[in-house]
């Protein structure tokens, strides 16, 4: 937590700088802390944050901005035999903290280190225990294979990062978490950024406007808070 800036609760707001104002790479504004007001302000004003260990927090609206629709999410042949072999038992929100662990211990090309800080952890495990944030897991036996984790703000989940330590854990994570929210009427999953494996399996480029008209939309709807596990089919 970044020190002179107020604590936010979950029911308290604050006005970030419009999107538009990013520079070239898709930098809004510097600072302020990760408190659960402030993080699902930014999310719900189209930014999320992106940073290094001992750097200052930096809030990001990319243009264009990476999605996946769920209608449009790929399954590759080779992935629907995986789903049908049953490779995985898949489950929701049954280790948040151990999902979000896994994804800060992945070595990513190009970084040195993780960008999920302990003040990261921290963070989105507070907003799971308030029902905003959730986990998907693939597990093989009584070992975590592979999952992902993000924010669900009304009809829009945005996706932070995944892992995998077994061969397609994480994809199979990602179809799970589509089945789940197609069938609950989400409209969207927001990527952020482009990645190869994500692109694979259905994502997206959408210019920012793009995005943020389909955002205001989507997180008019309901959130659906709590824990995901029980209500998982």
């Amino acid at each position: 937590m970044r020190p002179g800036f107020p604590y936010l609760s979950e029911d308290e707001r604050f006005e970030f700088p419009s999107p538009d104002t990013a520079n070239e790479d898709g930098i809004v504004c510097v600072g302020g802390n990760l408190s659960p007001g402030m993080l699902l302000s930014a999310y719900s004003q189209g930014l999320f944050p992106w940073f290094s260990e001992h750097d200052p927090i930096l809030w990001w609206s990319p243009d264009p901005r990476f999605v996946v629709f769920p209608a449009e999410a790929h399954i590759s042949a080779s992935m629907r035999k995986v789903m049908r072999q049953g490779r995985f038992e898949l489950k929701l929100d049954t280790s948040f903290d151990e999902v979000i662990r896994a994804c800060s211990g992945v070595k990513r090309p190009g970084q040195r280190g993780t960008w999920i800080t302990a003040d990261m952890r921290d963070a989105y495990c507070c907003l799971h225990e308030l029902g905003y944030a959730h986990c998907v897991e693939a597990w093989t036996g009584e070992n975590l294979a592979g999952g992902l984790y993000g924010v669900c703000l009304g009809k829009i989940f945005f996706g932070e990062s995944m892992f995998s330590r077994v061969s397609n854990a994480s994809k199979a994570a990602f179809l799970f978490l589509v089945s789940f929210l197609r069938a609950r009427g989400f409209g969207l999953i927001d990527s952020q950024v482009r990645t190869d494996h994500v692109a694979s399996l259905g994502g997206r480029a959408i210019a920012r406007t793009e995005y943020l008209e389909l955002l205001s939309r989507l997180v008019r709807h309901e959130t659906p808070r709590g824990n995901w596990s029980a209500v998982a089919e």
